[in-house]
């Protein structure tokens, strides 16, 4: 009986025996607003030709001019999907067919394909181990004379190293210009600016399980405004808008554009932004404080003058200190029905179309435009790769409305495994020698 009780996540009574309310920020407030939209029946006013149509309805513009004044930039662009504002973001920069830009291997598939989808090359740079954001001095060692963009990943809710990267760019090439992809940082700082508004182009994400929503959409911010004229354009039939002389390049259109409906839900939820990140933040600053206590355990680092907004809860695993692998605890974990948890985070090289750039043609086009030959195999970006085998595991604290009970429970989870971690262990050779 003595074995069966400390063996409990193994079969025993698990930890967490129900499921997590899932997350949402809706309320009474959102279902009004929607309704008396649907009541007056103009759903999108958006027309596609060079009039007053073009920039979309009264709730598009409202919502616009709330995102600029919210986080102090000039301009702000609303569309369908955050992938669409990549998109966007990437046509607006006057990139050619075969030029590069550098971005990270840690990231949704979206931030890789933006790039191809206007025939320029992914370039993929390592990792910081601490931050799990892009390492500028990766960058610093791709960046050539084909270098045009950085897209650089606020990755879980923590922003990149924004002056660090900013200076290397001025050193090598102060033409590149560089994307904040900051889908999972709506509110975290750095050095007292919000992530996202510091580069040339930023942006966010508001789709449904993001801090803030709209069931899908997002927003692009810039203070250039030759910029955001372009993403405009990109956004609504760009083809069909133009009158004047202006560089055509890269304009062609398509139909991102984001519904009445949408952007006056999106104008409630902004006002709750702060109070949703603040309601992660303490969520997390409570789990740290009891977990890393334990040991082989490394919380999310957060550097000084930072925020972090914890889209996810990024936890790093000493193997050699515990004597288990990953995958160990990760299964103890989920036996003790812990949700919301992941044992690793998408490598982008590592899905098929890098592999076998099948992306564009025969011949691998754009690849096939480059003079060196562009390879994405394994050891690539070696810090990324390592943490992601070996060592890392995320819970998806967005997915849920968490509770103090469910908190405490994560906890708990944590600290019984730890306990009875030598246990676990010698059950596990057991196994093997049967």
């Amino acid at each position: 009986m003595r074995s069966k009780k400390k063996l409990a996540c193994f079969g025993g009574e698990k930890t967490i025996k129900y499921k997590f309310k899932r997350y949402n920020s809706m309320s009474s407030e959102e279902a009004n607003v929607a309704s008396n939209i649907i009541k007056k029946g103009i759903l999108s006013d958006f027309l596609a030709s060079p009039n007053e149509g073009f920039r979309g309805g009264k709730l598009v513009r409202k919502f616009e001019k709330k995102i600029e004044s919210f986080f102090n930039v000039k301009n702000a662009i609303v569309v369908n999907s955050w992938t669409s504002g990549l998109i966007c973001a990437v046509g607006a920069l006057d990139i050619e067919p075969g030029d590069e830009i550098i971005t990270t291997p840690w990231s949704m598939c979206a931030t890789a394909t933006s790039i191809l989808h206007w025939n320029a090359i992914p370039i993929f740079a390592d990792i910081d181990p601490e931050t799990f954001c892009i390492n500028p001095y990766s960058v610093e060692k791709l960046i050539n004379s084909k270098t045009k963009a950085i897209i650089a990943v606020d990755i879980f809710g923590l922003s990149h190293d924004v002056d660090l990267l900013k200076k290397i760019v001025k050193k090598k090439n102060k033409n590149i210009k560089i994307i904040a992809d900051s889908a999972q940082s709506p509110y975290s700082f750095y050095k007292k600016k919000i992530a996202g508004t510091m580069s040339d182009i930023g942006g966010y994400s508001f789709n449904c399980h993001k801090h803030i929503q709209t069931g899908e959409g997002g927003a692009i911010i810039t203070n250039n405004n030759r910029l955001a004229d372009r993403m405009r354009r990109i956004r609504n039939h760009a083809e069909a808008t133009i009158k004047n002389k202006m560089n055509l390049n890269n304009l062609i259109g398509y139909n991102f554009r984001l519904g009445e409906i949408e952007c006056g839900i999106g104008i409630v939820q902004l006002k709750k932004l702060k109070k949703m990140v603040m309601i992660k933040q303490n969520e997390c600053r409570y789990i740290s404080k009891r977990i890393s206590r334990l040991k082989g355990i490394k919380v999310p680092f957060v550097p000084k003058n930072q925020t972090h907004s914890y889209y996810m809860f990024p936890i790093l695993l000493d193997t050699k200190v515990l004597e288990v692998d990953k995958k160990f605890i990760f299964d103890a974990l989920i036996k003790e029905g812990v949700q919301g948890l992941n044992n690793s985070y998408p490598i982008i090289y590592e899905l098929p179309m890098y592999k076998k750039k099948i992306a564009y043609g025969k011949k691998g086009f754009p690849w096939s435009l480059s003079k060196k030959k562009i390879n994405y195999n394994k050891g690539l970006c070696p810090v990324a790769e390592h943490l992601n085998e070996n060592k890392i595991i995320t819970l998806e604290i967005c997915l849920f409305n968490l509770e103090k009970k469910d908190i405490n429970l994560i906890c708990e989870s944590f600290e019984k495994i730890w306990k009875n971690l030598n246990s676990l262990k010698k059950l596990k050779n057991i196994k093997r020698l049967q």
